[in-house]
């Protein structure tokens, strides 16, 4: 695993090469309001910077040999590069779902001032979430 790629700062050589330190993670949820209490949790304890919550998504997939249609909240978070093993770990814990969509990609390119803002201070908090008064979902 790979964790950062230095950027090449596209097309024009006068842009200097910023480092994508940075997993853009996708997460789907049964609705609204466990998406929330999840998300809620994960950046109340630092695991990612952001999180956005896109509501109405419908999925389709085979599941245990069916084809199932489902409504779910998509969440996309920002997470560095050198939390996203913790970050997952926490996720996987308070997830419902059995088997969730985890799905971390890098980015080839990031803007310096938002990849900096992303960065700092990302500390995650003491212990996982059900240690610090963030109660489980699943």
């Amino acid at each position: 695993m790979q964790d950062a790629f230095p950027s090449t700062g596209g097309q024009d050589p006068s842009i200097p090469p910023v480092s994508a330190d940075l997993r853009i993670v996708f997460c789907t949820f049964p609705d609204a309001e466990t998406a929330g209490l999840v998300c809620n949790g994960i950046i109340s304890e630092n695991h990612a910077a952001c999180v956005n919550l896109i509501p109405a998504v419908e999925s389709i997939y085979r599941w245990q040999g069916k084809i199932e249609q489902a409504h779910e909240v998509l969440a996309i978070f920002k997470v560095p590069s050198a939390g996203y093993l913790a970050f997952q770990r926490v996720l996987l814990e308070m997830h419902p779902y059995d088997t969730p969509e985890i799905l971390a990609v890098t980015p080839d390119q990031v803007s310096e001032g938002y990849l900096q803002w992303i960065l700092m201070d990302r500390t995650p908090s003491a212990g996982p979430p059900d240690e610090v008064g963030i109660e489980s979902i699943s």
